[in-house]
């Protein structure tokens, strides 16, 4: 990719063109937006929200089963600009339509109970007369700032949330890989939806002028960029909820079935060329299984076809990395650990044209290398051999990082009190990545993986909700116990109830 100069302070926005990481040729260009146009896109956004509000929640799901409707009717064409945009496999990027359907159908059959008003119980005697309610107001403007890795799956993952809870959206997808959103928000138009979603294009000042503008941001990206988008937030005192980087460990024991495990180890490790912030980054095998482990790992993974197939072809299994740097990174790590006496039983170097990597296993791998401390969002399994499940705990919680984590094991039990000592966010038992699927549950990174979450039932929908206590009476006396003006027979009155309310045993209630 290649990024003109910076955006003009007058006239027509910069250009930054989009390459085909897989062979470098262009696939197309978006503006390189600017403070000023980010904010005058907010203005009118903004100046649609409440019409949209007032919709309410099933109205407002309705147009999410049109904008479902238009991704069907569109679904291959969009599935091309995720391959060509991402340099992915056909097989790699299949899977996004199918998250951004399943996510608009959960959303618009969900998100209506979610949002309705809760009546909770008043507490204590003195409030048995009052009625109490929680509403759920939307922010106004939500900024919704994705990644580059799944350039479709990744915004609609929480726009839709967003829109059916009564906010306009303002999306920044990744300067490398927006043109699948790009026409995604188009559809919005098309289908005629309100004018409650928009989306800015542009690199990083782009994604700032988004953060000064609006309620509340869903970031999803780097822990890097992720820091400055809480700390921005924080100075305006505004809600962020942060999805970062990850170094999931993959756990497997000695009972467990070898060859589901090493087939999850193949798919979770490398789906995606490996950029996924859940992706098996780290394996950790019981001794007695080690070996057996590595020679099925290492024959599946050295099968695999590496490539951008044609549409509809199915070919090859992963794709192209999305970066320059990200190619640097991998090799990195991969150099890095071999220099340090690993060796890779397949794989380890980059391969053809555009940004390549060989799908690679690295064994004999220290704990303390790159390729096992930092993020490495790339085609490599470090293999790491374990004395005992103790070790693999301790060895997995040995991060800065907290997503995801997965253990493979024929003992249930087993695997409960395991997964309870893991400081991470979410548990796979026998499969890996899945958990991100699973939408009645919460997505949320322990340490420096994130702060908040995304799904989880009803919260998904109320993250994007500000919350308003309303106290209405049952009675309506012309005066209040605690109302002016205070005299002795009343607080008398006042310090026997306290006791009598709040004691645990007859002596100090009648004390008074």
């Amino acid at each position: 990719m290649t990024t003109s100069s910076d955006t003009p302070t007058t006239g027509r926005s910069a250009e930054i063109e989009i390459r085909c990481p897989a062979d470098g040729r262009t696939v197309g260009s978006v503006p390189d937006m600017g403070e000023a146009e980010v904010a005058a896109m907010a203005s009118r956004l903004r100046a649609a929200q409440p019409e949209w509000q007032a919709l309410g929640p099933r109205k407002r799901a309705e147009w999410l089963l049109r904008w479902n409707d238009w991704v069907l009717d569109n679904k291959r064409h969009l599935q091309e600009i995720v391959q060509l945009e991402g340099g992915k496999s056909w097989g790699d990027a299949s899977i996004e339509p199918l998250a951004v359907t399943q996510t608009l159908r959960y959303a618009a059959a969900n998100g209506p109970a979610a949002l309705g008003d809760d009546h909770p119980r008043a507490v204590g005697l003195p409030n048995v007369a009052k009625k109490l309610r929680v509403r759920h107001h939307p922010y106004p403007l939500v900024g919704v700032i994705s990644p580059w890795n799944y350039p479709l799956a990744m915004p609609m993952f929480d726009t839709p949330f967003a829109l059916v809870a009564g906010c306009a959206v303002l999306s920044k997808p990744s300067e490398v890989t927006p043109l699948a959103w790009v026409e995604a928000v188009k559809g919005w138009s098309e289908i005629g939806a309100p004018p409650v979603l928009d989306v800015a294009t542009g690199g990083g000042a782009a994604g700032a002028a988004v953060v000064d503008v609006v309620d509340m941001v869903q970031f999803t990206g780097s822990t890097a960029t992720g820091r400055r988008i809480g700390a921005r937030a924080g100075e305006r005192l505004i809600p962020c909820s942060l999805e970062l980087g990850g170094k999931d460990p993959m756990i497997v024991l000695a009972d467990a079935d070898l060859e589901r495990a090493a087939n999850g180890a193949v798919w979770g490790g490398l789906f995606n060329a490996g950029q996924s912030c859940t992706a098996i980054e780290r394996v950790y095998v019981e001794a007695p299984v080690y070996d057996r482990f590595v020679e099925v790992v290492t024959e599946k993974v050295a099968a695999m076809r590496q490539g951008m197939d044609e549409p509809g072809s199915f070919r090859t299994d992963i794709g192209a990395l999305a970066t320059q740097s990200q190619l640097d990174l991998v090799s990195r790590h991969v150099d890095e650990a071999l220099a340090g006496g690993a060796r890779a039983t397949t794989g380890g170097r980059a391969a053809g044209e555009g940004f390549l990597y060989e799908p690679t296993v690295l064994v004999d791998v220290d704990q303390s290398m790159a390729c096992v401390q930092e993020e490495t969002f790339g085609p490599v399994l470090p293999i790491i051999r374990v004395a005992d499940a103790d070790e693999a705990v301790r060895l997995a919680n040995d991060t800065v990082y907290g997503l995801s984590a997965s253990i493979w094991t024929k003992d249930a039990d087993r695997a409960d009190a395991l997964a309870d000592r893991l400081r991470v966010g979410a548990v796979n038992v026998n499969n890996c990545m899945i958990n991100v699927f699973q939408f009645p549950l919460p997505h949320s990174g322990w340490q420096e993986s994130g702060v908040g979450s995304r799904f989880g039932g009803a919260k998904g929908f109320l993250k994007f909700c500000r919350d308003q206590a309303y106290v209405t009476e049952r009675v309506e006396p012309s005066s209040e116990l605690l109302w002016y003006p205070y005299t002795a027979r009343v607080g008398g009155l006042m310090g026997k109830m306290v006791n009598l309310l709040a004691a645990r045993d007859w002596r100090r209630r009648l004390r008074g």
